[in-house]
Parts: structure tokens; sequence; C-alpha cells
């Protein structure tokens, strides 16, 4: 099984943004019923079955998670999982640290921007990322992990 650099674990890097924090209580409706706490620890369940860790973190702060996603390669980040919430359709910023630090990155949401209003149709991050996974709830984060770690085992295959 493919590992991160020098045999560790494979090591994501999870970024949730703004308003995530109130997962639970934000919108049922829309968002479900799981917190942003419950998804996190799914990934770290997950994470260990296949061998990978995640260091997870949230927040409101388009400059945070910028910072983030520059700090990632001196982490020995081996890819990011990251739901920019309401940047998804604003930050050139986002997309700009992205595309600096060059490692495959995956844009998730728990519901399906394509199917809400217009404004959110339009991801000024996609182009940046090596896919997106949408509109499956919390499982959006669970099957992009899924999805990332399947890219980096095999990238070089």
């Amino acid at each position: 099984m493919k590992r991160g650099g020098g045999g560790r674990p494979l090591r994501v890097l999870v970024v949730s943004g703004p308003n995530l924090q109130l997962l639970g209580r934000r919108e049922p409706e829309i968002y479900g019923h799981d917190t942003l706490e419950s998804i996190h620890a799914a990934l770290a369940v997950r994470a260990k079955e296949l061998d990978a860790v995640v260091d997870a973190h949230q927040t409101n702060h388009e400059g945070a998670i910028v910072d983030l996603i520059g700090e990632a390669p001196s982490a020995k980040t081996d890819g990011i999982l990251l739901n920019p919430g309401a940047y998804t359709h604003t930050s050139i910023a986002i997309y700009d640290a992205l595309r600096a630090v060059a490692l495959p990155a995956v844009e998730v949401h728990l519901s399906n921007p394509d199917a809400r209003e217009a404004f959110r149709r339009r991801s000024r991050i996609a182009p940046a990322c090596l896919g997106r996974v949408a509109g499956f709830g919390a499982r959006s984060y669970l099957l992009a992990f899924d999805g990332l770690v399947s890219h980096l085992r095999n990238r070089d295959t």
C-alpha cells in the first residue's frame, strides 16, 4: 500500500470554510443533521482504516484558509480536501493558493450547488482541484476522502 513520503501514512489536510461550524443546526433541510465534529470524527476513523492521517480545520476567514493551504507542503501534506463554503463562488485567493502549492485537492460540498441558487453554480475553486464531490450530505466528505486517497496511492503507478 502506498504511503506518504518516507514511508509515513498519507497526510490529508481537511479545511471547512465559513459557517460550517454551524452544521447540525444550520438549515438541516439543506445541510443535514450531522455536525462538523461528527464528520471530522468519521474522517479520522476512515483515515485509520486507510493508513492515512487527517488534519482537520474549520475557519470563517478566507485568509486563514489561504494560510492553511500555503503551509500544507511544509507540513508534509499529500493532499487537500476542501469545503470552501460560500468562498467557492468568490475566492480567487483560495484558487491561487491551491495552484501555488500544486497538491492534489478535492472540492467537497454537503449540498449540490448546481441544484441551488444560480449564484452557487459557479465554482472559482474547481479549476484548481482534481475533482468535486457534492450533494451526499456528510457522506460527501467520506466519498471525497476515499477518492483523494485512492488518487494519491495510484498517482505514481
